[in-house]
């Protein structure tokens, strides 16, 4: 006491000398942590439930007490989440559900620091919970391990965070298993191992460990002047290494204000920290509006593919649904939209969502589903086999002759018809089996139904709106600036062509014949269907369905208004578009917000 008198009578006596034992924060060896981890049904809180929670209470380098039980999800626990954590149905039938449980752990956690594992995951599902049980959520100090050990540890010491390897790393006595009280046992032998690493960083408060994991690594703060020459304007930065590579590609409005955040704090991203210390240049496209800033970047990264960006790489592996080209034509998963006068559905995002769009077609129209070679001599002459489709009534067998080329024709041409924008058919046969589905009380495969449905409408009405744009052979719409003028856009066949802006005042004509006559000249895409509407989405001679999505988007902005139109702009009076806001409300019946499992929203 003594002591701490005459440190706080120094520090009143005179400015500039030592302060107060308060101002070296809290001592890591005073603080009370909590180390909470926890087993879900799934990975986002807004659909799925906590299954078992295990917390352990520390100070010192000591346990202070545990907490650990299982928590009744309110529902069945799926099959893969049994495989992993070995946490089954039974086992949380009769334990608590997380009302009960949730009082316990907030005493239990009370003016206490919680440490997690990627504490982001942990501490969403625990907010969630307090939303929905109306709790307020306490104002814990929340600490990530993970965090640390990105800032402690070096890649030549361990490959990843994950926290089996940092236990391995740190020799804990607790391994982890995928259980909540085991991991939080391991995580607190890791913590202990970060803690006494951060001391060679000279951190020895709480304050300052929290702020240790969010400060701007050595290589951001050294390569800060790689931002200096930015310019605060609109368009796309590149981040390049040594040897020219392109490692990163964004856009931004501003694109000073945005590379200068690479170099500070607010960037926590590891593998972005990562690409910092990897890059040596950074160059930087100015655009004249945020459409072109927006497509520039799509068509960069799909140039580029670079290491560190995971979206958009890879716009030629888009999944078709085709209508094949041959004596008996089927339904196949493709990779590729070709000109050989076949149909095609799509993009889909994903070979799920197609084998599901596949499926709802293939219960309105009774085309083959064998992938066997079929041509009238190989029939004649008995070389073909018939399937177990056959023999329940899901196939006529036009491989052993049972259906004739003429009736198999007929199914064919339902087939392109819908392929074509009538979605009817398919609509209907999936409403007769919803329905008495649901009155068999068979709610399960029911909903499976409505899911193959919303693939299929999804597909449909996606290609049918990419198509309508992609036949068009030019389109010039203008929005409202925010400075009082005009942003101007030229779209060909799908393709931003051009992109510029009006000065506030003046008269626009001038400024849309210079940007029309100077526009990138682009060819029609091939594979068109009559009448100049590309059947399913672009080509590559247009443009990629990403880009043309988002000219789609900025066309629905407020304000858009056209211009100029070249060609008719349409979509199928029976396709797809109609329906979206029924498979809307299944969706929201069933799931509220409607998010289907592709994760891209259907409004």
């Amino acid at each position: 006491m003594t002591a701490a008198h005459g440190v706080q009578g120094a520090g009143v006596q005179g400015a500039g000398v030592q302060g107060t034992l308060d101002d070296l924060g809290t001592p890591l060896s005073e603080v009370t942590f909590v180390v909470v981890d926890l087993e879900t049904t799934g990975g986002s809180a807004a659909d799925s439930a906590i299954t078992e929670i295990g917390a352990v209470k520390v100070r010192g380098g000591e346990e202070l007490g545990e907490l650990g039980t299982l928590v009744d999800p309110g529902g069945p626990v799926p099959p893969f989440i049994t495989a992993l954590t070995g946490i089954t149905t039974a086992m949380v039938t009769a334990a608590p559900k997380i009302e009960s449980v949730l009082p316990a752990f907030l005493e239990f956690a009370r003016g206490c620091v919680l440490v997690a594992h990627n504490a982001s995951f942990d501490i969403g599902f625990l907010k969630a919970a307090c939303a929905a049980n109306g709790y307020a959520w306490p104002a814990f100090p929340v600490v990530d391990t993970v965090d640390l050990a990105r800032r402690v540890l070096s890649k030549d010491e361990v490959p990843n965070c994950k926290l089996g390897t940092l236990a391995r790393f740190f020799r804990t006595s607790n391994e982890p298993t995928h259980r909540a009280l085991a991991d939080a046992r391991a995580t607190v032998e890791v913590l202990h191992g970060l803690i006494e690493r951060l001391g060679s960083f000279g951190v020895t408060s709480l304050e300052e460990m929290r702020g240790f994991a969010k400060a701007p690594t050595p290589e951001q703060r050294r390569k800060r002047h790689l931002a200096d020459d930015v310019p605060n304007a609109p368009g796309v930065y590149l981040f390049e290494d040594g040897s020219g590579e392109v490692l990163y590609v964004g856009k931004s409005g501003d694109l000073r204000t945005r590379v200068r955040s690479y170099f500070t704090g607010s960037e926590t991203r590891w593998r972005v920290r990562e690409m910092v210390g990897l890059a040596e240049s950074i160059r930087t496209i100015v655009c004249a509006t945020g459409l072109e800033a927006e497509v520039r970047e799509l068509r960069l990264i799909a140039e580029h593919k670079p290491r560190y960006n995971r979206r958009s790489k890879f716009p030629e592996r888009a999944i078709w649904l085709k209508l094949t080209v041959e004596p008996f034509p089927r339904l196949s998963i493709v990779r590729e939209c070709r000109a050989d006068g076949a149909r095609y559905l799509g993009p889909i995002s994903s070979r799920g969502q197609a084998e599901e769009a596949r499926a709802a077609l293939h219960e309105a129209v009774p085309l083959r589903q064998c992938t066997q070679r079929l041509t009238p001599r190989l029939i004649e002459r008995g070389r073909t086999r018939v399937c177990a489709l056959a023999d329940i009534g899901r196939c006529g067998a036009p491989c052993v002759g049972r259906e004739s080329a003429d009736a198999y024709a007929v199914h064919v041409d339902t087939a392109r018809s819908i392929m074509e924008g009538d979605v009817r058919p398919v609509v209907a046969a999936a409403r007769v089996r919803i329905d008495r589905l649901a009155s068999e009380l068979r709610y399960e495969e029911a909903a499976a139904q409505r899911d193959r449905l919303a693939a299929f409408v999804r597909a449909a009405a996606r290609g049918q709106r990419l198509a309508g744009l992609a036949g068009l052979p030019e389109l010039v719409a203008a929005r409202p600036g925010f400075d009082g003028g005009w942003e101007l856009s030229v779209v060909r066949y799908g393709r931003l062509a051009a992109a510029g802006t009006v000065p506030p005042g003046a008269h626009p004509r001038p400024y849309v014949d210079a940007l029309v006559a100077t526009a990138e000249t682009v060819f029609p895409p091939s594979g068109e269907a009559p009448g100049g509407v590309a059947l399913g989405a672009p080509p590559s001679a247009g443009a990629t369905a990403e880009e043309m999505e988002c000219v789609l988007r900025w066309l629905d902005l407020p304000g858009v208004r056209l211009v100029e139109l070249d060609g008719a702009w349409t979509c199928p009076a029976h396709g797809a578009e109609g329906l979206r806001q029924w498979i809307d409300r299944a969706y929201e019946t069933a799931y509220g917000p409607p998010r289907p499992r592709d994760g891209r929203p259907l409004r």
